[in-house]
């Protein structure tokens, strides 16, 4: 494994990664595999999850093909450098901002959506000009098997390096030292990569998750809300980073949206869920027993159906849930929906305030004042209102954690920021040194005062004024240098007629 992460470092040090027209062949490359093999990763996907065709295609492939698409037509912009604004002190220098490439990144994906988290990612790091190791998770296992077969078919097979196995060989990996670190995944693990970072002064990006509160208020239409909320709490069995993972309402809805969310589950998934294609499987034996245990003791409204053989655990709200409850505790990551009476908004916002910072807000509300209430007194990751997900499909928005439930972000042009070094760039001319005598010793009253005009004085920096005035300022400062014996010698003899003149008048 060292010589894999050395063989990465080394072809990025060969500087091949930087130049423009490469990132864009690396990225058209990428976007051909999935054209290409469009049906092979349908497959390996679905068989993961339990998916069809079409939820993998429009939950995970449209998204790599539009992030791709959206890094082609402006990568070309952003790397070029920016120009900063100028001091009285340099403005006749170039003043800019260069992006530069990180070097090596390592992206260890998430198994809940195994293609988009583990590309995604990838693509952003190709925009901006890194090599990268890409480590899949073990628990989707025909994804990672895949990953690693294609992308060194459409790649530089030196700079993009996929490594599978388990937490062995990720343990083995977070040894190396890398250039940033992305970790999609629990807290838990989070912690142990963070910890493994800082032994190298490695950044991190964090996705981690969260219990993501889901807010109904009483002023709004429920039908459209327990469509919207059902939809984005099932999708994937509920296996999703940003699934609302409870709900808060006052206790006179609870009953309401239950019988919607019935409703609802039975329009999506018909009379028999389990022979729905829409509807998919816990992802191994493991979470199963996890998620089926939270069920435990609570009072379940709807649902409850298990079986341990398939995987399968139906659509499932309980309600008037207790906040101590084993299922208050942990992130859900399933298709189990509590809800939570509160008396008002008030007690929403203390809910959501006395525990971690969640992933995602959700809040359904026609009031726009509660609205901006609830997002101004509260903070989370992200926020959609009167909908669920959708700010995740958004590459104009970053996505990414606070507190607990992560840190950085990425997505479009924030990912392209995440994976750069912003690095500031002053280029100065040899010529014009008259001009810099101010801060040069021996220091004086006289040169004190002239920065002082010339740095904190607040007036109408207008380009061509301040040009004007570093003119004036460069042949002052050059005049006095070349004068300053006269200018004593005059002043000198000036305070001596004062001084006579003074005496004459007191005789």
């Amino acid at each position: 494994m060292e010589r894999e992460v050395q063989r990465v470092r080394q072809a990025f040090r060969s500087g091949r990664s930087r130049p423009l027209q490469f990132r864009l062949r690396q990225l058209a490359a990428l976007r051909r595999m999935v054209e290409e093999h469009e049906k092979d990763l349908l497959v390996a996907i679905g068989a993961d999850l339990c998916k069809s065709e079409f939820n993998v295609y429009s939950q995970e492939v449209i998204t790599i093909l539009g992030e791709i698409d959206f890094m082609l037509a402006n990568l070309p912009e952003w790397i070029t450098p920016k120009p900063a604004k100028r001091s009285l002190l340099t403005m006749l220098d170039e003043v800019c901002v260069q992006p530069e490439p990180l070097g090596v990144i390592l992206i260890i994906g998430a198994w809940n959506y195994p293609f988009v988290l583990a590309m995604q990612p990838l693509v952003g790091a190709i925009a901006a000009g890194n090599a990268a190791v890409i480590k899949p998770s073990e628990l989707s296992e025909n994804t990672a098997k895949i990953l690693a077969k294609l992308l060194p078919q459409y790649l530089d097979q030196d700079l993009y390096a996929v490594i599978n196995g388990g937490a062995e060989e990720t343990t083995e990996l977070l040894k190396h030292r890398f250039d940033h670190i992305l970790y999609t995944g629990n807290a838990a693990v989070g912690k142990i990569v963070m910890a493994a970072a800082a032994k190298h002064l490695t950044p991190v990006t964090l996705e981690l998750g969260g219990k993501s509160p889901c807010y109904v208020d009483k002023d709004c239409d429920l039908d459209v809300v327990c469509r919207r909320i059902t939809w984005g709490k099932l999708m994937n069995c509920g296996q999703t980073c940003i699934a609302p993972d409870y709900i808060l309402c006052e206790a006179s809805l609870q009953n309401q949206i239950m019988q919607k969310i019935k409703e609802t589950v039975k329009e999506f998934y018909g009379e028999n869920i389990k022979e729905s294609p829409d509807y998919e499987r816990i992802i191994n034996l493991r979470h199963f027993k996890r998620i089926q245990s939270l069920i435990e003791g609570q009072k379940i409204a709807f649902g409850g159906e298990t079986d341990e053989a398939t995987r399968y655990i139906a659509p499932t709200i309980l309600t008037d849930v207790d906040p101590k409850s084993k299922v208050m505790q942990e992130e859900i990551f399933g298709p189990i929906l509590p809800i939570v009476p509160v008396k008002n908004a008030d007690e929403a916002i203390s809910f959501i305030n006395e525990r971690e910072k969640p992933l995602a807000l959700y809040i359904f509300s026609h009031n726009n004042k509660l609205i901006k209430r609830m997002i101004d007194e509260t903070s989370s990751g992200g926020v959609t209102v009167n909908d669920v997900i959708m700010h995740f499909t958004l590459n104009a928005l970053p996505f990414g954690g606070v507190g607990s439930s992560g840190m950085g972000a990425y997505h479009g042009k924030y990912s392209f920021d995440t994976f750069s070094h912003h690095r500031s760039c002053l280029l100065k001319s040899l010529k014009r040194e008259g001009a810099n005598k101010l801060r040069y010793p021996p220091n004086s009253q006289s040169k004190v005062k002239l920065a002082k005009f010339l740095l904190l004085k607040q007036f109408n920096k207008g380009k061509l004024g301040l040009l004007l005035l570093t003119f004036l300022c460069a042949v002052a400062a050059v005049f006095f240098k070349k004068y300053q014996a006269l200018l004593r010698r005059k002043a000198l003899l000036l305070c001596l007629i004062v001084r006579g003149l003074l005496w004459s008048s007191k005789q």
